[in-house]
């Protein structure tokens, strides 16, 4: 590796250091709560080596939990890491020249919400070593973490394991709370999610309902009204002073 390749990918890691550290506390909660439903430690760690998606796994993992079906795992992430399409349709607008069918594919395995921010906040163009460096570390953090809250799972006491279990969804609220305070909208998309996954849930007419199909009407509905009531206003176009 070059010179000029080797300062790219350290720039990369060394980017990648808090969003590393931030994924190694929150998948220590997603393997305690993979282990507390009968996965082993083996299994939790390779969902997250091949998946790396903290919502979709905390899904698939409510769909294993309920016994559900493949077409339920399947429509369920689909739904739910949908945005990383769009994610990655904005980021290979940032990529330079040098990228391959291949590499591309590579990067878009590693696209998650945070790696997307700081790649897309980086100026100018960004090479694949560079996103090769700031990839690495968050994936084996959250493997790691995973491993690790996996492995206290299986020697934890039961209410050591549920206090430690809430950090995932406690990273969730951190993610949804800003940006309800600034708008209204997301409020509103949040209640409503909350409000339908309730009644789904405990109103006895929904029984025959499964619980990975819960979160799937429960994000095309939340996500339908918000668009329709509270659509993004688009930013006039440019070049007018």
């Amino acid at each position: 590796m070059s010179s000029a390749r080797r300062r790219e990918f350290l720039s990369g890691f060394k980017d990648g250091i808090p969003i590393a550290l931030g994924y190694l506390s929150v998948s220590f909660g997603f393997g305690i709560m993979a282990v507390s439903n009968g996965l082993s430690v083996f299994a939790a760690v390779l969902i997250s080596m091949t998946n790396l998606t903290s919502a979709g796994q905390v899904a698939g993992l409510t769909v294993i939990a309920s016994n559900g079906g493949m077409i339920e795992m399947a429509v369920a992430q689909f739904v739910i890491n949908l945005r990383y399409s769009l994610m990655s349709l904005s980021l290979s607008q940032k990529l330079d020249g040098h990228f391959t069918p291949l590499s591309r594919l590579a990067v878009s395995f590693g696209i998650t919400d945070e790696i997307f921010a700081v790649a897309s906040g980086r100026s100018g163009e960004v090479s694949k070593h560079y996103m090769a460096g700031l990839i690495s570390l968050p994936w084996v953090g959250w493997a790691l973490g995973t491993f690790l809250g996996g492995a206290a799972g299986e020697i934890l006491p039961e209410k050591l394991k549920a206090a430690l279990g809430i950090a995932i969804y406690g990273m969730f609220v951190a993610i949804f709370v800003p940006a309800a305070r600034k708008a209204v909208g997301v409020l509103v998309v949040v209640i409503i999610a909350v409000t339908a996954s309730c009644c789904l849930k405990y109103i006895p007419v929904f029984d025959f309902i499964s619980d990975g199909f819960i979160i799937i009407i429960c994000t095309v509905l939340a996500a339908t009204l918000g668009a329709l009531f509270f659509p993004v206003k688009q930013e006039e176009g440019g070049g007018e002073e």
